[in-house]
Order: structure tokens, then sequence, then C-alpha cells
């Protein structure tokens, strides 16, 4: 194995057990609450587990921007912006989560009038809500630590931190409701623990991995107007291309509904093959990130073109080994998720589309990675713009004569545009060798 390879695996593997750990968090809450003697338990999980996902996904940025931004910091062996640029990112972060505290009892009115339940249930779930935003300073905190530590070229840390929650919060939100008698109070502390864990954990390891540096910290310098400004638009860009990312998964969300319950039913065990597939990308995509950042930052172009090259080489792999796996194993998969047989009878008219994503979509995650990395944001911007635009067209069009065969429809060509124009505009970048970004 050469050493780009070697490289890049080093960076996706830990990435990606990482990645897989997210779900888990949730898994648990839901596990626990689901012998607690109340359905109106579990839904309060559901709900408040989505409006936080939807919070903190819009707040990606912070991990992105830190990790493609340090990265480049990192290849030009720039110790004191490395540095200075996590500092920042924290200030950010910080800002941010007491902004989200103060404004909790809005966010939650705001969110209800969206969202229609029951009155038991919205009352667990606002309460679940009001423990856990307390943890917005620790999960947006972790963001730039996660960030940074991908721009060092770790991402064992992050894989580490994200185990150790794990396991704290089982073992918190056990206590707290198998030994304190609590309900949904008690899943919500444990996670509010576990979050805190991880911070914790990741300062230590963070002050370990900074030792080397020279701590006359500087706020003038950490808050420049030139540095404050490359950050904000770096992040700008990334955090309007994931409002467009919510717009068509909350529209993909809302429109199957519209279909009926066992439609929709499908469209949600389909999806679970997406997620799944978009958990091992994500991992290539980070070390992209991590690699071209460091080779755009050292001005070696050709080391960034052979790792350009070796990233889409394994995306093309993956997408491979995925439509194989989805073609011969993917309904066996299904049927361990649910047992309801008019689901899985129905989940057969639309599996040919699931067998269209990775090659649909495999482009789009590694070019995003390399996008980070060169901090060519802009970019990413413009292609999920269009991309959004074709997939709500495309199921306006066609939505009459094809049902919900054209939301699929519109899910595929929305991934394949977004990935084709990404490649189109990357590759004038790197003919340019990156000087753009």
């Amino acid at each position: 194995m050469n050493q780009t390879n070697k490289e890049i695996l080093q960076i996706a593997i830990p990435s990606i057990i990482s990645n897989i750990t997210v779900p888990l968090l949730g898994l648990v809450d839901v596990t626990i609450t689901g012998h607690l003697g109340n359905v109106a338990y579990i839904g309060a999980i559901a709900v408040g587990g989505m409006l936080f996902n939807m919070i903190y996904w819009i707040f990606g940025f912070l991990r992105m921007g830190t990790g493609g931004m340090t990265s480049q910091a990192y290849g030009s062996r720039n110790d004191n912006e490395c540095r200075n640029i996590l500092l920042r990112s924290l200030g950010i972060s910080v800002l941010l989560a007491a902004i989200l505290i103060v404004l909790q009892t809005l966010i939650v009115s705001i969110a209800f009038l969206f969202i229609d339940t029951s009155t038991e249930v919205k009352t667990y779930a606002s309460e679940y809500f009001h423990i856990c935003i307390w943890g917005a300073p620790a999960v947006l905190g972790l963001y730039s630590f996660t960030g940074w530590f991908l721009g060092m070229q770790n991402s064992r840390y992050p894989m580490f931190i994200a185990i150790t929650q794990n396991v704290i919060n089982i073992a918190a939100s056990l206590f707290f409701v198998k030994e304190m008698g609590m309900k949904i109070e008690g899943v919500a502390y444990g996670t509010l623990i576990a979050q805190y864990a991880g911070l914790i954990m990741a300062i230590i390891l963070g002050l370990k991995y900074t030792r080397k540096y020279t701590w006359n910290i500087s706020a003038a310098q950490i808050f420049n107007r030139r540095s404050m400004s490359v950050f904000f638009k770096v992040n700008r860009d990334i955090f309007f291309r994931t409002l467009c990312i919510v717009a068509v998964t909350v529209f993909f969300t809302s429109s199957g509904a519209a279909y009926g319950d066992t439609t929709l039913a499908v469209n949600t065990l389909l999806m679970q093959l997406f997620t799944i597939f978009s958990y091992i990308m994500d991992g290539f995509a980070y070390a992209g990130e991590a690699l071209v950042g460091k080779h755009v930052g050292s001005r070696n172009n050709h080391l960034l073109r052979q790792t350009v090259r070796h990233l889409l080489y394994w995306g093309t792999g993956v997408a491979v080994f995925f439509t194989l796996l989805y073609s011969i194993g993917g309904k066996d998969f299904l049927q361990l998720l649910t047992d309801d047989i008019d689901v899985i009878k129905n989940s057969s008219e639309y599996y040919y589309w699931v067998l269209a994503i990775p090659f649909a979509g495999f482009m789009a995650f590694i070019l995003d990675g390399i996008c980070i990395g060169a901090t060519a944001t802009g970019i990413m911007l413009r292609s999920i713009f269009v991309a959004s635009v074709a997939f709500f067209s495309t199921y306006y069009i066609y939505d009459g004569a094809m049902g919900n065969h054209s939301l699929w429809m519109a899910f595929i060509i929305y991934l394949f545009v977004r990935g084709s124009v990404q490649a189109i505009l990357t590759y004038r970048l790197i003919q340019s060798d990156f000087r753009a970004s």
C-alpha cells in the first residue's frame, strides 16, 4: 500500500467508527425510555432528538470550517495559527451556545407550531429539551475540537471521545433511571453528563496536543479582522449549504408522509440504507479535508493531486461495494428493521432507486471533503444550490404522474447534480493549483 492510501485510511477508518457511534447516543435514549412503561416517553425522545439534530446540524460548519483552515495551517507549519484557529472556533462556539440557551423557550414554542403531537409528548419533549439544551456549549465545543483534531491529521482522538461519550451516556442514564427512579429527566441528565464528559476529554487531549505551543495568547491575534473575515466567509458558505441540505431532507420526509403512513415508513426504511452509505463516505470525506488542506498549506501540488486522485479511487470502490451489497443483501437487511409485511412488500417497488444511490452520491461526499480542505466552500454552496433547484423542479414536474417515485427520482438527480457540478468546479480549481481557494 502506498503512502497516500495509508494516510487516507489512517484518517478515514477512525472517522467511520466515530460516525457509526453517532446514532448510538440516540438509540441508547430510545432503548431506556422504551422500558419506562409509557409510549409518550419514546415520542418525547424522538421529538426532542429531532429538534437537537436540526439545530446542531445547522451549526456543523464549526467542525468543517475549523477542520479546513486548521489543515492548511498545519500544512504550512504555522503552529500559532493552528492554536489561534482552535481558540477562535471555541470562542464562536461559546457565543452561539449562549444564544441557544437564552432563546430556548422561544425555540421550543416555534418548534411546536410545526410539530403536531399529543399534549403529553409535548410536555415530556419540552422537559427533555430544556435540560439537554444546557449541553449546547459542550456539543458545539466538541464540533470545534473535532474539526481541529482532523485538521491536525488526527482522527483517533474524536473516535476515542465518541466511544467514551457512549459508555458514559449508557452508565449515567441507567443510573438516573434505574437507581434514582427518574423518568425522562434521568435520560436527559445522562445525555448532558456524557456531552460534558466528551468536552472535558477533548480539552485534556487538546492540551496534550498543544504542549509544544507557546501560549502567549493575544485576543488581537485570535480575533483580528482579517482572520475573522476568512473564518466567517468559509463558515457562511457551509451554513447556507447546510440549510439547503436540511430543506431537501425535511421536504423529502414531509412529502413522503403525504402519500400515507405506509409510504412514509417505506421511505424512512430505505433512507436508512443511504444513511449507512453516508457514514462510510463521510470517513473518506474527512480524510480529504485533512490531507488536501495539509497539501494546500504546504503548497505541494504533486501530493495534492495524488491525494485527490486516490480519494476518487476509494470513493468509486466504496460505491461499487455498496451497490453489490445492497443488490445481494439489502432486502434482507430491511427485514431486520421491520416485520411489517406491507412495508417490506411496498419497499420492493422503490428498491431500485436505492441501488442508484452509491454511484449518484459518492462524488459529492468526496468532493465536499476536498473543497473543505481547500476552503473552497463557495464551490460547495453553488453546487448544492443547483442540485436543490434540480430536486424541487424534478419533483414538481413529475409528482402528478409518478407519485412517490418522483420523490426518489428527484433525490437521485439531486445527488448526481450536486456531485457533477462540484466535479466541474473543483477540476478548474485543481488546474489552477488551488490559487482560488
